[in-house]
């Protein structure tokens, strides 16, 4: 029997083409999620190995472990003081002991003076210079910055900036422009996927931190290095932590790790926090394989009946049932194999076009994109197992009937699906009924407290799966209606033509049913997704348009970036404006007495009265603010189940310089310099009044030298940091209905101000309104040369605005029709595969056609017909389900701003006209066949 499946491989290998073609796709996205994760993995590996390169790392001794996001366990320690820093140096082995501190609300300007902006990666700034150095690096020009108005950079981001060693350049620091030299150009033994480095004096680091209100004087971790050269052996780093714990302090909390132990720690930590990207690709994995299980069984359909009387006469011979079954699986096995194998090299070559891809997108990869042994083996497993999974039935059918059955009939009768059309229908309306639920939820219509445990993306998730697998079910007891609706105006067009082919569609349901799923789940993502997006985008253009009456808005380049109040004075200053209103975050208050974490706004009066006034509230909002007291968004109103008159707590830390303790450390230093000076003079004059005159100079230099050191020690090291925590209570005075508060928290400035410094407050976004009778457009000329000074500040247009906030929208757009892409390709090849499935089937048929004398454009109309009636059909299926799934999905979403149901008709006729143009391809080939068949051949085929 295997080598009669050899044998009958070889004799349907055209067949089995398609087949292979859609299994190499399912397999190489398979094989390329596995080979991305591990590029990934190598790439951080890399960064960590560089970039964290430390011997032995102090840390806390207490661990806290946190849920990170997507449920991945973070685990971080207790801060540790830098007062150990000294007397880990005088360890024996220790060559230096550092807190490395760094800074990530940074903008570096090119030569041209534009901000650089990175796709994904950061701008860092990172404390290093030649008394604190980065081991890793090694400059390809120049050195380590030696004062506070100097930095290096990366090769690569100095490359992209334009800057050499000794240029100027300007870099942006929490909206202040700081002018510095570059003291030199580095390189690090791994790609830094396109992040900005920047090196610059540690004193300077923490100066600006220290202006932030951070607290420089305890850190998470101190970086040891045993050599500054040649890093440490595993063993030698354990020596080396060993001798550290001897000396640290129980009270210091503190212990000391191996640098191999953090690395391998902070590595996998990140690793998982890539992880999602491998489940996205695997989606890709999942449509291709799930469309290319349909393909395989309709090829084995059409081999199973055009051999069906050589396996009759096998049976007849002796044959069991298991060996004509192992017959065919040794066939899809084989086509399992070389699909396979084609998908892993498809797999491989895609792995390495993304890496360019990447790497010319400036986000350069040194991970290797090659398939591990284990990629390869799950690649080929799973091609195999979808394709026994998909040649099983039509195996059981070649095994199981009869003889006598399979040696008289050409065609076995096709089951009832009227059963299955029910059964699809019921699934169908509990799927519908977890989508009411979701929007009942969402809506919050009802207060259901089991359905509020479940939330809405259960039964989002529910009723998503429950109507497409009810679809997919029922979608065989549809095929025959649909095909008079869709045959309708064909017929009507193409009388004989178009009546043969909507009769000839419902003749095989189950098979065009699955031909027509290959589409429909595609086209059942996009348009949902494309409900979804562009409800998005006219609801962000309606708020806009509806609730904001500003006609400048000011931004940043950088998210982390605010807006200096300098530039908020000058744009408030500039003339022309009239109403204006920063928004304030408060990132270091927060609502104490909240369930959520809950970060308040603040913003003056002119917001809520002229730049967005409210049209639907409770209470009086800009009354309250102006009070003194809250006005809370509905969403969070009725998450947190607050009414007017309650009193929330704010809360906050602030980190701010001690000025009396790094005024006595100062002192305490300059004391010590002192009695140190003293005592050296003393000893001096000692030697002197001895006769000895060299060691009394050598003594008196000595002093001289400490007085010097002392000099030229930066004050920055004496500063000392307090935490205050700062409270205070205040009524909710309204709550606001208008999508564009709903989710949040609105304090008065003044209140603000009682809670943080106004250094402490970001200015994210600045609306600006033009005085009455000024002209607007000149305004706007105005503001864009008062806000050049500031580099990274820039001022749009109501429309310019709106189309930033849409920027990530049409990125989302973008992947939406890459995944239709995918879909329309594999549907090619099932539609190809069931027109030459039914034209083997139908060859006599064709051939009688063909000899009274229709014509080969005929039959070329007919099958074409056939094709477009699969592919519409499965297109408006998905069509159908995608657009019910985005209006549900809206709708949950409704409180977080997706206020405006926006289906994109334009995009659903076009997925039509597409699915005609897929139809028409797919019947070329198999028309092409049915025509090259002599007619009387055809005709005596049977």
């Amino acid at each position: 029997m295997f080598r009669i499946g050899l044998r009958d491989t070889k004799a349907h290998f055209r067949r089995f083409v398609m087949s292979i073609i859609a299994i190499a796709l399912g397999v190489a996205f398979v094989v390329g999620s596995f080979c991305f994760r591990e590029m990934l993995n190598d790439q951080v590996a890399q960064m960590m190995g560089s970039n964290s390169d430390a011997d032995v790392y102090v840390r806390g001794a207490t661990e806290q472990k946190e849920d990170g996001e997507g449920g991945v366990n973070s685990h971080t320690y207790n801060e540790i003081s830098t007062d150990v820093i000294p007397d880990i140096e005088k360890v024996d082995g220790v060559a230096s002991a550092d807190a490395t501190h760094q800074l990530g609300n940074a903008v570096l300007l090119d030569r041209n003076g534009d901000a650089m902006t990175t796709v994904g990666a950061p701008t860092l700034v990172i404390g290093f210079d030649e008394h604190d150095p980065w081991r890793s690096t090694h400059f390809v020009s120049g050195g380590y910055p030696r004062t506070d108005d100097a930095v290096a950079l990366l090769e690569d981001t100095a490359d992209k900036a334009g800057l050499r060693t000794g240029d100027t350049a300007k870099i942006v620091i929490d909206g202040e422009v700081h002018e510095m030299t570059v003291s030199g150009v580095f390189t690090s033994p791994s790609t830094q996927l396109g992040a900005i480095l920047i090196l610059a004096r540690p004193s300077f680091v923490e100066h600006q931190l220290q202006e932030e209100g951070e607290d420089t004087s305890s850190v998470q971790y101190i970086g040891v290095y045993g050599d500054k050269t040649t890093p440490l052996d595993e063993a030698a780093q354990q020596q080396l932590a060993d001798r550290i714990n001897e000396m640290l302090p129980k009270s210091a909390d503190a212990h000391a790790v191996t640098g191999a132990s953090v690395r391998d720690e902070s590595t996998k930590s990140i690793q998982d926090q890539l992880g999602f990207i491998q489940p996205l690709i695997l989606i890709f994995a999942a449509i291709a394989l799930f469309v290319g299980a349909f393909i395989i069984a309709n090829t084995f359909t059409m081999i199973v009946r055009e051999s069906m009387r050589g396996y009759a006469l096998l049976r007849s011979v002796g044959a069991s049932p298991l060996q004509v079954f192992a017959s065919v699986l040794i066939q899809a096995v084989i086509l399992g194999l070389v699909g396979s194998g084609i998908g892993v090299l498809l797999g491989w070559g895609l792995l390495e076009a993304i890496a360019k891809g990447m790497t010319s997108g400036g986000m350069p990869l040194s991970g290797s994109p090659a398939p591990s042994a284990t990629d390869v083996i799950i690649g080929v497993i799973v091609g195999v197992v979808v394709t026994i999974i998909g040649a099983t039935l039509p195996a059981k059918t070649a095994a199981t009937a009869p003889p006598i059955q399979a040696m008289n009939e050409t065609v076995n009768p096709e089951k009832p699906v009227k059963a299955r059309g029910w059964l699809g229908i019921a699934m169908v309306v509990i799927g519908a009924a977890f989508w009411v639920l979701c929007y009942l939820d969402a809506a919050k219509t009802v207060d259901w407290q089991w359905l509020n445990d479940l939330g809405s993306g259960w039964t989002l998730g529910l009723g998503a799966g429950f109507v497409v697998i009810g679809a997919i079910v029922c979608a065989p007891a549809f095929v025959a209606p649909a095909a008079k609706v869709l045959g309708w105006v064909p017929s009507k067009m193409f009388p004989v033509t178009g009546k043969l082919a909507t009769r000839n569609i419902g003749r095989a349901k189950r098979r065009t049913a699955n031909t027509a799923a290959a589409l429909f789940i595609g086209v059942a993502i996009v348009s949902c997704l494309g409900v979804v997006a562009t409800s998005m985008k006219t609801s962000v253009s309606n708020l806009v348009d509806n609730n904001v009456n500003a006609d400048y808005v000011a931004m940043t380049a950088s998210m982390s970036q605010p807006i200096s109040t300098k530039a908020v004075d000058a744009i408030e200053d500039t003339d022309g404006v009239g109403a204006s209103s920063p928004i304030y975050m408060l990132p270091t208050v927060k609502v104490a007495n909240a369930t959520e974490d809950i970060m308040p706004n603040t913003g003056n009066i002119d917001l809520f009265t002229k730049i967005a006034p409210i049209a639907q509230q409770d209470g009086d909002a800009a009354k309250a603010v102006e009070d003194g007291e809250a006005a809370v968004g509905r969403t969070i109103a009725d998450d947190e189940h607050w009414k007017i008159g309650d009193v929330i707590d704010l809360e906050s830390e602030n980190t701010s310089v001690d000025e009396e303790a790094t005024k006595q450390a100062s002192e305490a230093y300059q004391k010590q310099v002192e009695q140190q000076a003293t005592a050296l003079q003393q000893e001096a004059q000692q030697l002197a009044a001895s006769g000895d005159v060299s060691g009394a100079q050598a003594k008196a230099k000595e002093a001289e030298d400490v007085v010097k050191q002392a000099q030229d020690v930066d004050p920055k090291q004496f500063v000392k940091m307090k935490t205050e925590t700062k409270k205070e209570q205040v009524r909710i005075g309204a709550i606001i209905d208008d999508s564009l508060y709903a989710d949040g928290v609105m304090i008065s400035l003044p209140t603000a101000e009682k809670l943080t410094s106004k250094d402490m407050m970001m200015v994210t976004q600045m609306y600006v309104q033009a005085e009455p009778g000024a002209d607007v457009e000149h305004l706007g000329k105005d503001l864009k040369e008062t806000v050049k000074p500031f580099y990274t500040v820039s001022v749009l247009t109501r429309d310019e605005f709106k189309s930033s906030m849409s920027s990530m929208i049409n990125s989302m757009l973008a992947i939406i029709y890459a995944l239709l892409a995918l879909s329309i390709i594999i549907a090619i090849f099932g539609i190809v595969n069931t027109l030459a499935l039914n034209v083997s089937e139908r060859t006599k048929e064709i051939g009688l056609l063909r000899a009274i004398g229709t014509s080969n454009g005929q039959v070329r109309g007919m099958l074409a017909i056939e094709a477009v009636i699969l592919s519409v059909f499965g297109t408006i299926v998905g069509i159908v389900v995608g657009v019910a799934a985005g209006v549900v999905i809206r709708a949950a979403y409704e409180s977080q701003g997706m206020t405006t149901l926006t289906i994109p008709w334009d995009q659903l006729v076009l997925f039509l006209v597409v699915a005609v143009l897929v139809g028409l391809v797919a019947s070329i080939s198999p028309a092409r066949r049915a025509l090259k068949q002599p007619v009387l051949d055809a005709v005596a085929s049977e």
